[in-house]
């Protein structure tokens, strides 16, 4: 679907995800959300990138409109600011919005702020275009693609019946283990909301797999972390083996 990767793009310094370094920050005062808005409208591309990355911090739900508009900015700069603000400042307006922008930008670090707003959403409208990323996008979309549909365990039975076989699929197949140790996660995020059927079944057979036969040490930690959380018998008994045979 998309044939560019985000190393093609050489502008990693400038477009890494504006929330990636708020906890590295000396705690200092929040932008003044006021000032923030008008620079929201801004006709320079730097005052509206400052005031887009202003609302990945601070929640005003005057600024939603804005932020909304400023996801086709022509500078990818403020797109990608502009996706994660309204991850920050979330709204049933935006999924709309966001889906078309995951759909229409050649923009792959823009595209990962779109998946990474749309779990915040919680929005059952997010949930094939999460899909859809999972599968044939980027490797940085494709990790926040998972995740974000793990996020929406608690929106509709119906959507985590849904996510999970694909998700087992990628967590199988995916060549990048940090996208299948999101899957991982979001598996165990939704099996928590599942009873005991042939679904449920089906995700917990993935995790032990994954637990047993993946190469990577870092993914089988993460199934690992998702069958304790669900409280699986059969996975905590599988868990317990693998210890006591110093596989774990």
């Amino acid at each position: 679907m998309y044939d560019r990767d985000l190393s093609a793009l050489n502008l990693d310094d400038e477009l890494d995800s504006p929330l990636d370094h708020l906890d590295e920050a000396p705690a200092a005062p929040k932008p003044d959300p006021e000032k923030m808005l008008l620079l929201l409208a801004s006709s320079v591309p730097e005052q509206r990138m400052i005031a887009t990355r202003a609302f990945c911090e601070i929640q005003d739900e005057r600024a939603i409109p804005h932020l909304i508009q400023l996801l086709s900015d022509p500078c990818p700069l403020v797109r990608v600011s502009a996706a994660y603000a309204l991850g920050r400042n979330t709204s049933p307006d935006a999924v709309e919005p966001l889906i078309d922008r995951l759909n229409l930008d050649w923009n792959g670090y823009v595209r990962k702020g779109v998946v990474w707003a749309l779990g915040n959403c919680a929005d059952r409208r997010a949930l094939e275009p999460l899909l859809e990323a999972l599968k044939t996008d980027i490797s940085a979309v494709r990790l926040w693609a998972a995740s974000s549909l793990g996020q929406l365990a608690n929106v509709g039975y119906d959507l985590v019946i849904s996510a999970i076989p694909p998700l087992i699929f990628s967590l199988r197949t995916d060549p990048i283990a940090a996208v299948r140790s999101n899957c991982a996660w979001a598996i165990g995020q939704l099996c928590r909301e599942l009873p005991s059927n042939v679904v449920y079944a089906g995700a917990i057979d993935s995790l032990i797999e994954v637990l047993e036969e993946d190469e990577d040490m870092g993914v089988r930690e993460d199934a690992k972390a998702s069958l304790l959380r669900v409280g699986d018998p059969r996975g905590l008994q599988i868990i317990e083996e693998l210890e006591l045979d110093g596989l774990l």
